[in-house]
């Protein structure tokens, strides 16, 4: 039985005919190429399989201090009607808090702030994370 699995020289469809399995070959290929599987590779990491790098993202705390100072410094500039964008998003934390076991409604001016002034804070900490690291590693 086993020797029947072991053998697959035809393949029989619903129409009865027989198709002989083959290798495919084209003489656009080149036959001695062989794909290589990089994951396989002898002692890559210790015997272990990985897919990418162990420390992918590269943490400096550099980047964090400042990428926070970078948007702290022009968010805090009064260009919304006299008042900063930290001002404004600070103040209507404080007037939620006011009442706080009921949340925010929908319509508060808080959501506008709050995705406003971490959209800007995710930005520059993204953009001072390729330009730091790639000053340090040589890609511009």
């Amino acid at each position: 039985m086993a020797a029947t699995f072991a053998t697959p020289s035809t393949v029989i469809g619903l129409g009865g005919s027989s198709i002989t399995t083959k290798p495919f070959s084209s003489p656009f290929l080149k036959p001695t190429l062989s794909a290589k599987n990089p994951l396989r590779l002898a002692g890559a990491s210790g015997g272990r399989v990985t897919c990418f790098e162990r420390n992918w993202l590269r943490r400096d705390l550099n980047v964090v201090g400042f990428g926070l100072i970078g948007w702290l410094a022009p968010s805090s500039i009064p260009a919304i009607n006299g008042k900063s964008l930290t001002g404004l998003f600070f103040d209507s934390i404080g007037t939620e808090l006011a009442h706080f076991p009921t949340p925010p409604a929908v319509t508060s001016q808080f959501w506008l702030w709050l995705v406003t002034w971490h959209l800007g804070l995710f930005l520059c900490l993204t953009f001072g994370q390729i330009g730091f690291k790639g000053r340090t590693e040589d890609y511009f």
